[in-house]
C-alpha cells in the first residue's frame, strides 16, 4: 500500500461501516485512532493513513503533513492536489483489502486533514457517505481546482470548529461553510467554546451525527 496506516477493526466479519480518517500536520497515523472506541460504542472499521511529508515539530522530532505550510501565503494546490490522488488510490487499496461497507463509507479530517477530506470528498462524492471535517477550513484557491460534480447536493457534511481556535480563525472556518452551502452541500455546522482540539463533547455531537446520518444501529 502507497501509505502507512493503522486501522481499528471491530468484531465481526463485516463489511464494516468504515471512517477513512486524515490527520493534521504534524502527527501521524495514530493521531486519532484512539476515537474508535468512542464513535458509535466502535462499530465503525477506522482507517488512519500517514501523511507522505515529513515535517519537523521541534527538536529532534517529526510527524508529517498532507502539503508543505504556506507561511501565510495561499496554499500549495499542486501538493495538495497531488496528496488527494495518493490518498485515492490508498482509499482503493484498502476497498480491495479490508472489510469495508461502501455504502458507510465516511471521510473525516481534522485541520490540514480536513482540507484533504474537503478536497477528496467535494471531488468524488459518489464514494462517501458522509463528511466530518473538524477544526479546518477550504481554501478557496482549492475549490475552482476540484472538478465539483452535483452529486454533492447528496453528500451529508458535518463541520465542527473552536470559537477560540489559535491555529485556524473560526472566521475562517465560516467562510468554509458559506462556500460549502454555495454549492448546496447537505451541511450541519456546530461551533464550540474550545481551542484547535476534540473535545469530548464535539466527539459526542460527531458520534451522534455518524449514527444518524449512516443509520448505524
Amino acid at each position: 500500500m502507497n501509505l502507512l496506516h493503522t486501522i481499528y477493526e471491530p468484531n465481526g466479519a463485516g463489511p464494516h461501516p468504515t471512517i477513512l480518517t486524515l490527520h493534521g500536520r504534524g502527527a501521524n497515523a495514530l493521531d486519532l485512532l484512539g476515537l474508535a472506541p468512542y464513535l458509535c460504542n466502535g462499530k465503525f472499521l477506522m482507517i488512519c493513513p500517514e501523511g507522505p511529508l515529513e515535517t519537523p515539530i521541534g527538536p529532534g522530532a517529526m510527524g508529517y503533513a498532507w502539503y508543505p505550510m504556506s507561511m501565510g501565503g495561499p496554499p500549495d494546490i499542486d501538493a495538495i492536489l497531488s496528496s488527494r490522488e495518493k490518498v485515492r488510490d490508498f482509499l482503493d487499496t484498502c476497498l480491495r483489502r479490508y472489510p469495508i461497507d461502501p455504502k458507510k463509507l465516511a471521510l473525516l479530517g481534522f485541520s490540514q486533514g480536513g482540507v484533504m477530506s474537503s478536497g477528496l470528498a467535494l471531488s468524488n462524492p459518489e464514494r462517501f457517505a458522509a463528511l466530518a471535517v473538524l477544526s479546518s477550513w477550504l481554501p478557496k484557491e482549492l475549490v475552482p481546482e476540484l472538478s465539483i460534480k452535483e452529486a454533492v447536493q447528496a453528500l451529508p457534511a458535518l463541520v465542527q470548529h473552536g470559537s477560540q481556535d489559535p491555529l485556524i480563525e473560526v472566521q475562517r472556518a465560516r467562510e468554509s461553510v458559506e462556500q460549502l452551502r454555495a454549492l448546496r452541500v447537505p451541511l450541519t455546522y456546530r461551533e464550540y467554546d474550545m481551542g484547535h482540539e476534540i473535545t469530548p463533547r464535539s466527539l459526542t455531537d460527531l458520534s451522534a451525527w455518524l449514527k444518524d446520518t449512516l443509520k448505524i444501529k
